[in-house]
């Protein structure tokens, strides 16, 4: 049994949402936009991306690697 490229598709993208959590890269920064520290607005863009990602998932894949119980009991 092998898995299918839609599971594995999933997968990656939940793997990147999880590495993108942290923004590692602008840790120290001091920069401000609109009176915001940088790393609020990546966690406000992060946020509305992964929203945007697990609206896809539910729509297309919900339920995704379960296997169906038969009927028989």
């Amino acid at each position: 049994m092998g898995v299918s490229k839609t599971l594995l598709g999933w997968t990656v993208a939940a793997l990147v949402l999880m590495a993108l959590a942290v923004p590692w890269f602008i840790w120290g920064s001091d920069a401000v936009v609109a009176g915001l520290p940088v790393w609020v607005w990546w966690h406000v863009g992060w946020l509305c991306l992964t929203a945007l990602v697990f609206r896809l998932f539910t729509v297309r894949a919900w339920g995704l690697g379960i296997e169906e119980v038969s009927g028989d009991g």
